[in-house]
C-alpha cells in the first residue's frame, strides 16, 4: 500500500486565495470538500492554507500526506444506500503559527487572497479585554485575525481591494456580525488608526452562516478496508453523511466569489438566516429530542433503531408534518423535502446515533427545539399537537422513573429526585413540572388544555408501563 503525497499522487500547484483558521474533520468535510469539486469541475482554482487555531492540532499529519486526504460520504437518498469517496487536494498548505509564525504571517500578505473561513467552536468568536496589546500571535482567534488584517492593512498601504471576505461557520449565531465586533473591539483596544477600522468596516465583508452536515470523523472502525480500496495509507481519512446544506447571508462581494449555489451544492444565499435555523431546529433537532424518551421507553438504543421500527417511524412522520412543519415559515414543499432528506439521515446505517447521547440536557433542549413549535402551533390552530405533548409526557416519565441514566445540570436531576421523594399523584406531578418556570419560561399550566392533555398520557405510561403501545 502506498503512502499518500505528491510523490505517489499528482496534485497542481493552485493559487493560495482562501484562509482556513480549523484543521478539524468538519471543515475537511465541508468547505475543503466543496472548493474541491468547484476546481475541479467548474474552474474555481482556488487553494486553501489552513492555519492551526490552538497549540494542539494536526498540522504535521497534514503536512506528512502533503495536504492530501480521501473523503467519503455515505447515506440513504431516496431510499437507496449511497456511497462516494473523492479525494481532496484544494489545501495548499498548513501553518502552525505557534511553531512557525513567520509561515503565518506571510499569509496576510499574499497577493491573491481573498478569503478566510473559520470553524474555531462555539467558544472560538471571543473578545478578551485582557489581551491588552497586539502581540505577533494573539491569543484568541478575533485577535489573531485583527492582527493579521493589520499586517494586510499595513502591507497594501489600504488598499481597498485588499479586503478579504470572511465565511465563518462556528455554530453560534450570527457569527459573521459577532466576528466582525470582536475584531473592531480588538482594533478600539489596541488603538489602531481610525483610517484601519474604516478599512475593516467598508472593505472587508462578513457573512452570517448556518451549517448541516453530521462528520463522523476518522473512520477508525473501517479504516484498513479503505484504504485497501482506495490503495493508500491515509491517516487523514474523514467520514460524513451525504446531506449537506449551506446557508449564508453575506454581501453580494461574497456571493460572486463562492457561488457554490449556482454550482449544484445544496447552498442558499438568503436575506434571512432566521426560518432556516427554526427548520433545522424543530424538524432535525426537536425529532431527536422527542424520540429519546419514547425510544428508550421501548428498548431502543439508536436513531436507527427508532427510526426502523414501524410505529415509532408513524409517530415520527406525524409530529413532523402535521405538527412540526405548519409552524415554520417556509414554502411547504421546501420544508416537505427538508424533513424527507432528515428522514433519510436517521435511516444512515453507517451512523450509529445512540439515543442516550441525545437525551444530554434534555429539559434545556426541549425548552428551545420542541416547546416552540407547541406554542406557535397552539396560538395557530386553538388547538394542541398532541404528539408533541405525547413526547411530553414521555420525557417526565424519563426523569421522574429513575430507571435511565440521564445527564443534565444538577439543579435539574435534582428538581426530579426530591418530586419522586414526595409521591405525588400524577395530577401533581405533571402540575408542578408544567409549572417550573425556571425550565420553561412560563407556567405551562396557562395554556389551555396541555396540562390535562399530558396528564392524560402521562396516566397511560405510568399505569400501563409496558403494555402502553398506542402511540398515534
Amino acid at each position: 500500500m502506498k503512502n499518500l503525497n505528491k510523490q505517489t499522487v499528482s496534485k497542481d500547484i493552485l493559487p493560495i486565495t482562501i484562509i482556513q483558521f480549523g484543521e478539524g474533520n468538519f471543515l475537511r468535510a465541508f468547505i475543503d470538500w466543496m472548493v474541491d469539486i468547484m476546481n475541479t469541475e467548474n474552474g474555481f482554482d482556488k487553494g486553501i492554507a489552513i492555519v492551526q487555531p490552538i497549540k494542539t492540532g494536526k498540522t504535521d499529519v497534514h503536512n506528512r500526506q502533503n495536504n492530501l486526504y480521501h473523503h467519503i460520504s455515505r447515506g440513504i437518498q431516496k431510499g437507496k444506500i449511497q456511497t462516494s469517496v473523492r479525494l481532496i487536494k484544494s489545501i495548499q498548505k498548513s501553518v502552525n503559527p505557534f511553531e512557525d509564525i513567520e509561515a503565518y504571517k506571510e499569509l496576510a500578505l499574499l497577493e491573491h487572497l481573498e478569503m478566510v473561513v473559520s470553524n474555531t467552536t462555539e467558544a472560538g468568536i471571543l473578545f478578551s479585554d485582557n489581551e491588552n496589546e497586539m502581540t505577533d500571535l494573539p491569543e484568541t482567534f478575533p485577535g489573531k485575525v485583527t492582527k493579521l488584517l493589520w499586517d494586510r492593512y499595513r502591507h497594501f498601504q489600504g488598499d481597498k481591494d485588499k479586503g478579504l471576505k470572511f465565511l465563518p461557520v462556528e455554530l453560534i449565531e450570527n457569527n459573521g456580525d459577532k466576528l466582525k465586533e470582536a475584531i473592531l473591539n480588538y482594533a478600539q483596544l489596541w488603538k489602531l488608526e481610525a483610517e484601519f477600522i474604516d478599512w475593516i468596516e467598508h472593505y472587508n465583508y462578513f457573512a452570517n452562516t448556518l451549517v448541516d452536515r453530521i462528520v463522523t470523523g476518522f473512520p477508525a472502525d473501517e479504516i484498513d478496508q479503505l484504504q485497501k480500496e482506495v490503495g493508500f495509507k491515509d491517516d487523514m481519512f474523514v467520514a460524513s453523511e451525504l446531506f449537506h446544506l449551506f446557508i449564508i447571508k453575506a454581501p453580494k462581494e461574497i456571493q460572486s466569489y463562492f457561488p457554490a449555489d449556482k454550482l449544484g451544492f445544496n447552498v442558499k444565499y438568503v436575506d434571512d438566516i432566521t426560518p432556516y435555523r427554526t427548520q433545522k431546529v424543530r424538524i432535525l433537532n426537536g425529532s431527536h429530542t422527542c424520540m429519546v424518551p419514547m425510544g428508550l421507553y421501548k428498548g431502543k438504543h439508536t436513531v436507527g433503531d427508532f427510526i426502523n421500527d414501524k410505529e415509532l417511524s408513524e409517530y415520527l412522520n406525524q409530529i413532523i408534518f402535521n405538527e412540526i412543519i405548519p409552524t415554520i415559515e417556509l414554502p411547504e414543499e421546501e420544508l416537505k423535502t427538508f424533513a424527507n432528506e432528515v428522514i433519510d439521515r436517521f435511516r444512515n446505517p453507517f451512523i450509529k446515533h445512540q439515543l442516550t447521547a441525545i437525551s444530554l440536557n434534555t429539559i434545556s433542549k426541549y425548552k428551545v427545539r420542541v416547546l416552540p413549535t407547541i406554542i406557535d402551533y397552539f396560538h395557530k390552530y386553538k388547538a394542541l399537537p398532541n404528539g408533541l405533548l405525547k413526547a411530553f409526557s414521555f420525557m417526565i416519565n424519563m426523569y421522574m422513573s429513575g430507571d435511565y441514566p440521564l445527564k443534565d445540570e444538577d439543579v435539574v436531576l435534582r428538581y426530579f429526585n426530591d418530586l419522586r421523594k414526595e409521591r405525588l399523584t400524577d395530577n401533581e406531578v405533571i402540575r408542578k413540572v408544567l409549572g417550573k418556570t425556571e425550565f420553561w419560561g412560563q407556567d405551562l399550566n396557562a395554556i389551555p388544555g396541555l396540562s390535562d392533555q399530558v396528564l392524560a398520557y402521562y396516566n397511560e405510561i405510568t399505569h400501563k408501563n409496558e403494555s402502553y403501545n398506542k402511540l398515534k
